[in-house]
């Protein structure tokens, strides 16, 4: 059924469900939807050795990066605060002073200065007795406004939205048991339903986009306006926004971080993370949201020299400047003794599935959390209301079948990384587009990303260059439960670009 109108979403919609119809139907003895136990944390999937990969040729060049934001990493901070060298409250007014600066740029919508002020000063109390509560201590972080934090209201970025008294989830409780000082909420995207948070503008250019949903959190931290933001990843929201800013998202293995205490968008592909200013960072943050035991010690398969991959198509269709800024980042790999390799897959056709599946499954769910919500569609923004009132007209046979083809979807993309330890492919395909051209990139920016939340493997976007002003991110991915070993390869490429 087509749905009338002209919007992009309806439109979007209605090309989803064509391409779905035109699938192969996958065995019906395809095993059902990853589940949201973690029971995918595991080795890698059995299968036979690969026929060996042809070595990657680049075209060479790729753009200079700046320098990472500097300062110390947030373990050092915490350990800082614990020693009394520097205050919570101290590292809290830097964080207000930032933020007096960079109002404009829309990200901060909830922060009670008095009462953070008093909490700093317990932290600064507890450190001083050497009650150290944990890696975290005396950090600022601040929360995107999808995720509850007990007192502060939860609005999602809507007008047809609120909670004044949520429960916080468990993420938040594992960050502030840890120390962190939680600074405030960050604007979303409305109801997480987008890539570009379009009542925010990029820090590096006020007139284009900072991406989303989490674009709050990626301003914030961009800025300086905490060390760190917690944030959601459904079909991209950690690292488009991430990539976009010149930040750092680490969208985690599907399960490793619990998503009670949130606004939910699609409880079969959502997930929480930490979006920072380096790897290290993103990385020490994801290790206390994992909760105990953090994130493990990964898959059984380990290489001194990790080997990537990459699929050229991929590349060919991005940007100009985006493509030479990551063939760039691949050079540096080899350069420092990874291997390169290309690989067959995931493809063109494997995206373009993806973000169909992606938008027909995740758009479904949100649109029946909505109407148990009895949310009042009109108070929404157009592009939100579109895709909510097009998600309706879903059927739950098409529902199924996509949910289905994401089955087959997972084994196809798992194989195709059996002979490599990480896939490299520019986060987004193009810079940071601007804010009056939105509504045309709700698929364009999330076209490399999307399958990751899919297939649930970990996946990191951190800086690889720029495009001008604009930043340009590289996205890593990697096999359920590979965590660590992104965290270790982006960190060898974040330093030795920043070294060049």
């Amino acid at each position: 059924m087509s749905i009338p109108g002209n919007a992009v979403a309806s439109r979007s919609f209605d090309d989803a469900r064509e391409l779905l119809h035109g699938l192969e139907v996958p065995a019906p003895a395809a095993p059902p939807p990853l589940s949201l136990t973690g029971s995918h944390l595991g080795p890698y999937p059995a299968m036979m050795p690969p026929p060996p990969l042809p070595a990657y040729v680049g075209r060479g060049g790729g753009s200079r990066l700046p320098p990472p934001n500097g300062g110390a990493a947030i373990t050092e901070v915490a350990a800082a605060v614990a020693r009394g060298s520097i205050s919570a409250r101290q590292l809290l007014e830097q964080s207000l002073d930032a933020l007096a600066g960079t109002g404009h740029l829309g990200a901060m919508v909830h922060l009670d200065a008095a009462s953070l002020r008093r909490e700093a000063d317990v932290l600064d109390t507890e450190a001083a007795a050497g009650q150290v509560r944990g890696p975290l201590h005396g950090v600022p972080v601040t929360v995107k406004d999808v995720i509850h934090v007990t007192g502060m209201p939860t609005r999602a970025g809507s007008a047809a939205y609120e909670s004044l008294s949520p429960a916080e989830g468990t993420g938040v409780a594992r960050l502030r048991a840890a120390g962190a000082l939680i600074m405030g909420k960050v604007a979303t995207h409305e109801f997480a339903l987008g890539v570009t948070t379009p009542q925010c503008r990029n820090p590096h250019d006020p007139e284009a986009i900072s991406g989303g949903s989490s674009g709050g959190s990626a301003i914030a931290v961009a800025t300086g306006v905490g060390l760190a933001s917690l944030g959601t990843d459904t079909r991209a929201s950690l690292r488009v926004p991430a990539a976009l800013c010149g930040v750092v998202g680490f969208k985690p293995t599907l399960g490793r971080v619990p998503i009670d205490g949130i606004v939910p968008l699609s409880w079969t592909m959502d997930h929480l993370g930490p979006i920072a200013r380096t790897v290290a960072d993103a990385s020490a943050v994801l290790e206390v949201l994992a909760g105990p035991g953090g994130l493990g010690s990964g898959p059984g398969r380990t290489r001194s020299r990790p080997v990537v991959g990459v699929v050229p198509a991929i590349l060919e269709e991005a940007d100009g400047a985006v493509a030479d800024a990551v063939d760039g980042a691949l050079g540096v790999l080899s350069g420092l003794g990874c291997p390169v390799s290309v690989v067959p897959g995931p493809g063109s056709e494997d995206l373009d599935v993806a973000n169909a599946l992606g938008l027909l499954i995740s758009r479904s769910e949100a649109a029946a959390f909505h109407r148990s919500q009895g949310t009042d569609l009109d108070r929404c923004i157009p592009e939100v209301r579109d895709q909510l009132r097009a998600a309706q007209e879903i059927t739950a046979v098409d529902y199924l079948e996509a949910q289905r083809q994401r089955s087959a979807l997972a084994d196809r993309t798992l194989a195709a990384l059996a002979g490599v330890d990480v896939l490299v492919t520019p986060t987004t395909p193009v810079p940071a587009p601007s804010r009056d051209d939105y509504e045309d990139y709700l698929l364009v920016l999330s076209r490399n990303a999307i399958i990751w939340s899919l297939v649930g493997s970990p996946a990191l976007s951190l800086p690889c260059g720029a495009a001008g002003r604009l930043p340009i991110g590289v996205q890593l991915t990697a096999a359920p439960g590979a965590e660590r070993l992104l965290a270790r390869i982006g960190t060898m490429l974040e330093q030795a670009l920043a070294a060049r």
